[in-house]
């Protein structure tokens, strides 16, 4: 594509979702090059930086998941060194990244999101796990999620149904960050509402219901097939859609997020949409949750990867 030049989709790193990551970006190159675009795909190594800076491409699309990939690092590398790209800038996903700072921005914004609190490792050790563990259960008598304040994936997620998982909950959390987000428990319908840019701003795609056969969307349940059940559009009221919908487009707009997002959420017996946390790239592999979102809608796949790529060309 003359308009376009050539386009470099940048997939692996050295996250724990590198597999996940290597199949989204060939999916997003394939559909490219069917397209008639020129299309390379690099890995996140340390000779990625010094050959996009030497090559400078016409167009990036960072298919990269995990901290490398959605914590806002890459991206404002990208940023400084004045290379366009699609998605979200390094600054609004370093907010977007950090649970609870999206929260707060969130719940500013209007939207609804559980109630919460984030202990650091350091106070938990400060003024001691009893003390600290008798205080989250006051605060939260009722069934509880404790997770890392940064990451993706599930990893580090437990659902406290009772007093005494607590503590092991919280040394999960720290496992893989340095703060632990303990929010409390919305029991209803999970799902995830995916959000595409074009020329006329943000636009809510159809919800996504996620349905473990397990009871728990967690690591092995994301990415072990056979082990979940999807549902598109999700099985809510029309006017519980509508709400999530529009839920996840105030994310996008509030956390200043660009071309595409997804934002997981659960939805409650009232219909009533709790905003969970949001992800700059989702995965676009075949079974991916935005994919099947968009192939719900009759869109292909690839006419919207193109159509993103101008986006960002344009803007």
């Amino acid at each position: 594509m003359a308009d376009a030049g050539d386009v470099v989709v940048l997939s692996g790193g050295i996250s724990h979702e590198r597999d996940v990551s290597l199949r989204s970006g060939r999916r997003v190159a394939d559909a490219l090059t069917r397209l008639g675009f020129a299309v390379r795909m690099l890995d996140s190594d340390p000779r990625l930086l010094p050959a996009l800076l030497e090559q400078r491409p016409g167009m990036i699309w960072p298919v990269l998941h995990g901290a490398s990939g959605e914590d806002g690092s890459l991206r404002a590398l990208l940023d400084a060194a004045g290379l366009p790209y699609v998605g979200t800038r390094g600054d609004a996903a370093r907010l977007a990244w950090d649970k609870p700072t999206a929260k707060r921005i969130i719940a500013t914004a209007g939207g609804s999101t559980p109630r919460s609190v984030t202990l650091t490792r350091e106070v938990f050790r400060e003024i001691g796990a009893h003390a600290a563990i008798d205080a989250i259960l006051a605060a939260f008598p009722e069934p509880a999620v404790v997770k890392p304040a940064r990451g993706g994936s599930a990893q580090g997620v437990t659902i406290v149904d009772e007093p005494d998982r607590l503590p092991r909950a919280m040394m999960d959390a720290f496992t893989y960050a340095d703060e632990a987000l303990i929010e409390a428990k919305v029991t209803g319908t999970e799902i995830a509402v995916g959000v595409i840019e074009d020329e006329d701003g943000p636009q809510s795609l159809p919800a996504v219901e996620i349905v473990p056969r397990s009871g728990v969307y967690g690591f092995d349940e994301r990415y072990t097939a056979g082990a979940t059940r999807f549902y598109t559009p999700a099985r809510v009221s029309e006017e519980a859609a509508a709400a999530a919908g529009e839920l996840a487009v105030l994310a996008h707009t509030a956390l200043g997020l660009r071309h595409l997002s997804r934002s997981d959420m659960i939805v409650d017996a009232e219909g009533r949409p709790w905003f969970l946390e949001v992800n700059v790239m989702p995965g676009l592999t075949e079974t991916s949750l935005l994919p099947q979102a968009l192939k719900s809608t009759g869109r292909n796949l690839g006419d919207t990867y193109a159509a993103l790529t101008r986006l960002a060309l344009a803007h």
